[in-house]
């Protein structure tokens, strides 16, 4: 008997039923925001996400399911779908369409190596919402909204809402600079995995998972610190 790949799930009867739910309420919910459906590819070419997502992160160094395709190009099978729906928009030139504000939405399954443990698998299914042509601190506040109504309509109670800011590129390279001057300090007590990622994008180390990391970057500069004024306006609105 084969049994089913390490990571993955069978969806059927009742748990299929909630699948069918899940996926009406997000139809539903993006037809009444008027966001645009967006279906990518379930691979994409492996540059996508190493531009997109950053080969130093652990999504690609570690997560991807990548190999060479009979023609000897790399393909690998999208981890999330940020990358590809951006693709989409450019190679298909939907930032001449006319429509702006141009709001979209997707969901399909994603694949990540990872060690499975409760609620984490390595085939599992992602909604998302990208939009362009707008810089409206409005818009921020509809994602955000979005994303809250849907877990009230499956029931959830007591929800609090967290928001934060990386700013413009201006403010992050400005806290990039601190970042590096605060992290050479502590350089020999880093993980070798942060270690890396000094060396090519100190960021990345404030998502360590390594104990020691973590009380590192507990004492590190904040990045709201180095905001700008234009990311400090769009920030408080």
């Amino acid at each position: 008997m084969i049994n089913k790949p390490k990571g993955t799930y069978d969806v059927y009867g009742d748990y299929g039923k909630k699948f069918i739910f899940l996926e009406n309420l997000f139809k539903a919910i993006m037809e009444k925001y008027n966001y645009q459906y967006v279906r990518i590819p379930t691979f994409e070419h492996t540059d996508i996400f190493i531009r997109g997502v950053g080969e130093e992160t652990d999504i690609i160094s570690k997560e991807t399911y990548t190999f060479e395709d009979r023609g000897g190009r790399s393909i690998t099978l999208r981890p999330e779908g940020t990358a590809g729906v951006v693709r989409s928009y450019v190679e298909n030139k939907m930032h001449s369409n006319g429509i702006a504000p141009l709001k979209t939405w997707y969901y399909g399954p994603m694949f990540r190596y990872e060690r499975p443990q409760s609620g984490r698998f390595r085939e599992f299914f992602q909604f998302g919402i990208e939009v362009f042509k707008s810089e409206s601190p409005l818009l921020d506040a509809e994602v955000i909204n979005i994303a809250v109504r849907i877990y009230q309509l499956l029931g959830l109670k007591g929800i609090k809402v967290n928001i934060n800011t990386l700013g413009d590129l201006e403010s992050r390279k400005k806290y990039n600079e601190a970042l590096m001057v605060y992290l050479k300090k502590h350089y020999n007590d880093l993980s070798e995995d942060s270690k890396v990622r000094f060396e090519k994008n100190p960021l990345r180390i404030l998502d360590s998972k390594d104990e020691k990391d973590k009380e590192i970057v507990a004492e590190s500069p904040k990045l709201t610190e180095f905001l700008n004024e234009a990311s400090k306006k769009h920030y408080d609105a």
